[in-house]
């Protein structure tokens, strides 16, 4: 491409190009060539706008948790209202797309990543995972203030149950999402002693 071409949003430009490149040839394709060539862009655009690789992925990742804030305002705002195990239910499919899927396995992937993520982050656990792990916390707490599950409920620990095993679900299925009713079992199980409860 010819170094006088205005680009405009260059970063999100990268950033679209690198997604596509992690869905069709997983972490270990991902590099920074892979991605200019992607975009359509001179190899050295992506070292003007970032420090290096690794610094690009690690907004490429933030990028992503960002888009979390709106996801969670949503699902606080849904408090109250249908059921609780199907309002998890469409938030675990809205949550695990599968570029969300495939960026979890990038940053377990890459350990430089995962340091730069730290820096910044919860010191533990994985990224992008961890900030859906308080997204769902954050929805079960209003529930709990609303009276909808039990009001002892340990909201952090159901919430990681319901991650883990929604990343589990989503993981490893080629783009094919599961079934809706294979992870509502799965929510519903999780919270079903909550909701119980609250019957009581």
């Amino acid at each position: 491409m010819p170094t006088g071409v205005a680009l405009r949003d260059v970063r999100q430009q990268l950033f679209d190009a690198a997604e596509r490149v992690l869905l069709r040839d997983g972490a270990a394709g991902l590099t920074s060539r892979a991605v200019t060539a992607e975009a359509g862009v001179a190899k050295g655009v992506l070292h003007r706008h970032f420090e290096d690789f690794d610094a690009f992925l690690a907004d490429l990742v933030r990028d992503r948790i960002a888009r979390l804030e709106s996801q969670t305002a949503a699902l606080r705002a849904a408090a109250g209202t249908g059921d609780v195990a199907g309002n998890l239910t469409g938030a675990l499919f809205e949550l695990f797309d599968s570029v969300a899927v495939a960026i979890v396995g990038l940053v377990i992937f890459r350990d430089e990543l995962r340091a730069r993520l730290r820096q910044a982050g919860p010191a533990v656990g994985i990224p992008v995972l961890t900030d859906a792990v308080a997204m769902i916390a954050a929805y079960l707490n209003e529930e709990c203030e609303l009276g909808r599950v039990a009001a002892d409920a340990d909201v952090d620990a159901l919430a990681l149950s319901l991650i883990g095993a929604g990343h589990l679900l989503f993981a490893g299925r080629e783009g094919v999402a599961p079934q809706p009713a294979e992870v509502s079992e799965v929510v519903t199980a999780v919270i079903a002693d909550i909701v119980q409860r609250r019957l009581l």
